[in-house]
């Protein structure tokens, strides 16, 4: 571990007042700031998808892109722990993003569902899906949790923790019920507008608190991530049915059920952080 690498986030969470900054200029450096620790929040996400986008088709060496992909992310986030960029308790919280997102997606391309597919082979596909997919979801859990210690985030007027909780466990239940019973998911989305709708997000670019509302987050957060699976369908890591023949946009409709699942992970982060608060580990 080098002394850069201890140095980099020590650097952007250092909040030390700068009063030289004013009008233009500060709006300036703060974008330019926020902008940094977004990447940096990114940088799992970002080498991941890289891989995804970089890694042919045919793979490497005779070794299936799927099982590359794999590869490239354990050894993405072994890199991260070992450089102190990411913590054992912020790994052991993405590996449960990692079960949540694949357990949806060993259901949704199963025979019955049909959602979607992974049409290439690979030695590490477990019922049809390849083990490097939960990965896709354990990227958001990375970016929201390493954006919450960057950005020294805090959250006013959170709902109470139980009925946050059982909103979350509603929307990840629809995913697997709206193919049996009628889709929730505007019932969900109203009820999580009316838990957040008194919620702010408080964040430090650089030296000064901003803020904002927490659902105008989710619904960027959202469309990002619609934006990334429009990329990766592209590229034909997976295929949604009407993408077989030829490929076309992944539907507009996809982007609120990405921001639900926003929702369940900031949850799921916010539960664990709230938890951890409360639990006393003796010295």
């Amino acid at each position: 571990m080098s002394a850069r690498q201890i140095s980099l986030d020590a650097y952007l969470l250092d909040s030390k007042p700068r009063p030289d900054l004013s009008g233009v200029r500060r709006a300036q450096v703060e974008f330019l700031w926020f902008g940094i620790k977004e990447a940096r929040a990114c940088l799992f996400a970002g080498l991941f998808f890289l891989a995804v986008f970089g890694v042919p088709r045919a793979g490497i060496l005779g070794v299936p892109r799927y099982d590359l992909l794999l590869l490239i992310a354990v050894a993405i986030q072994a890199w991260m722990v070992s450089a102190k960029l990411e913590t054992w308790d912020e790994l052991k919280a993405i590996t449960l993003f990692h079960f949540i997102g694949f357990g949806l997606e060993l259901f949704k391309t199963s025979e019955a569902i049909g959602s979607w597919s992974y049409p290439d082979f690979a030695y590490t596909k477990v019922h049809g899906v390849p083990l490097f997919s939960g990965f896709m979801y354990a990227a958001v859990g990375s970016y929201i949790i390493q954006s919450w210690r960057l950005f020294d985030i805090r959250i006013r007027h959170h709902p109470p923790y139980w009925m946050a909780g059982l909103v979350a466990l509603a929307i990840y239940a629809n995913f697997f019920t709206h193919h049996y019973i009628p889709d929730l998911r505007w019932y969900l989305a109203a009820l999580a507008l009316g838990l957040y709708a008194r919620t702010t997000v408080v964040f430090r670019p650089l030296d000064r608190d901003r803020k904002m509302p927490l659902l105008i987050g989710f619904l960027l957060i959202g469309f990002f991530i619609w934006l990334a699976e429009n990329i990766s369908t592209f590229f034909g890591i997976w295929r949604y049915p009407d993408q077989l023949g030829a490929w076309s946009k992944v539907h507009i409709g996809k982007w609120s059920s990405w921001s639900l699942l926003v929702v369940m992970t900031f949850t799921i982060v916010a539960n664990l952080k709230h938890i951890k608060e409360r639990v006393h580990v003796p010295a």
